[in-house]
């Protein structure tokens, strides 16, 4: 019930932030998702009266009024001069839990869910504010599809079943985890818990996770030991390096020039008719290499190890669905 509270709440703040109309009690009933279900129009009111109170104690400026003279009742709506805050100075501690906080808002479901939220609104005819919309949209990127089924996992208490790769390894295991939480270290997404089947503690690198994460057994039947450090656990399972990888790429003649700057030219060669370069380069972090080089598009091809060709490769074809482009 507290999730579908602070649900309906941020709905709330979604719909009233982003419209410059006063909204009545009843079109937010109708528009906002979590009111629709009242079983009687007493108990909406009693649910929207304890909401408002809630924002207000929450220290959100509530604003009431009419669009025109010709309204009968109030209507409400959040003013953004009020809304929102002036430039604050963070220590880079204070500017780093920012960070984290923002990555969590910026999972699919969240996204999806604001996303939505504005869409109703616009269906229901109401005249949304574009600013307010961009500012509700996240900046820092949380693309592991992993993320959301393992946080569902950790807040219903369920166990997990996943395929999981080590480094060390081309091929997947499955494997059985209770898992405590989910945590950012150094830029990267992990999971820790109790592995089952190894009977003891782990942590799992999220982008290493393969197929669909199931969650199965009962709910709260996994607790998170009250003596665990789950950052303290990733940091200390991290300090022993990953073995280093060596790469083959074609980089395009002219091209890519800090990527060259760290590799070994080895040959030369012609792709799809376009002169270039064969390099090797020792990725200390092979598991991280695929975001970095696909930023260099179609100046770089990886030809060497084809795990890493492949996930370069999806990366390519993700980018390219996000921006409505077909396909091969």
């Amino acid at each position: 019930m507290a999730t579908m509270r602070a649900e309906r709440l941020v709905n709330l703040v979604l719909c009233l932030l982003s419209t410059r109309q006063y909204l009545t009690a009843e079109r937010i009933r109708s528009i906002v998702p979590g009111y629709a279900g009242a079983p009687s129009d007493e108990a909406f009111f009693r649910t929207f009266e304890r909401d408002k109170a809630e924002l207000r104690d929450l220290g959100i400026p509530l604003e009431t009024g009419r669009n025109s003279a010709f309204d009968l009742t109030d209507g409400y709506r959040i003013a953004r001069r009020d809304y929102e805050l002036g430039d604050i100075d963070l220590r880079p501690d204070e500017a780093a839990a920012v960070a984290l906080a923002v990555r969590l808002w910026d999972s699919p479901e969240l996204t999806g869910a604001a996303r939505g939220a504005l869409l109703k609104l616009r269906a229901a005819g109401v005249d949304v504010d574009e600013r307010a919309s961009a500012a509700i949209e996240p900046k820092v990127r949380t693309s592991e599809p992993a993320f959301g089924p393992l946080l569902a996992a950790v807040q219903s208490g369920r166990a997990v079943v996943f395929d999981y790769r080590r480094p060390s390894s081309q091929e997947a295991q499955q494997r059985t985890v209770e898992p405590w939480g989910v945590v950012s270290w150094r830029g990267r997404w992990y999971l820790v818990g109790h592995d089952r089947d190894r009977r003891a503690e782990r942590c799992f690198r999220l982008s290493r996770m393969g197929g669909e994460v199931k969650a199965f057994g009962p709910r709260d039947a996994v607790q998170r030991p009250a003596d665990v450090d789950l950052l303290r656990v990733v940091a200390g399972d991290e300090r022993e390096p990953s073995p280093s990888a060596l790469a083959r790429l074609w980089v395009e003649r002219g091209r890519a020039q800090g990527l060259r700057r760290r590799a070994s030219v080895v040959g030369e060669m012609e792709l799809d008719g376009v002169a270039g370069d064969i390099v090797e380069l020792d990725l200390v972090y092979p598991d991280s290499a695929a975001t970095w080089i696909a930023g260099y598009g179609p100046d770089v091809a990886v030809l060497e190890p084809d795990t890493l060709r492949k996930t370069v490769y999806e990366t390519h074809l993700g980018a390219a669905r996000d921006r409505g482009e077909p396909g091969e």
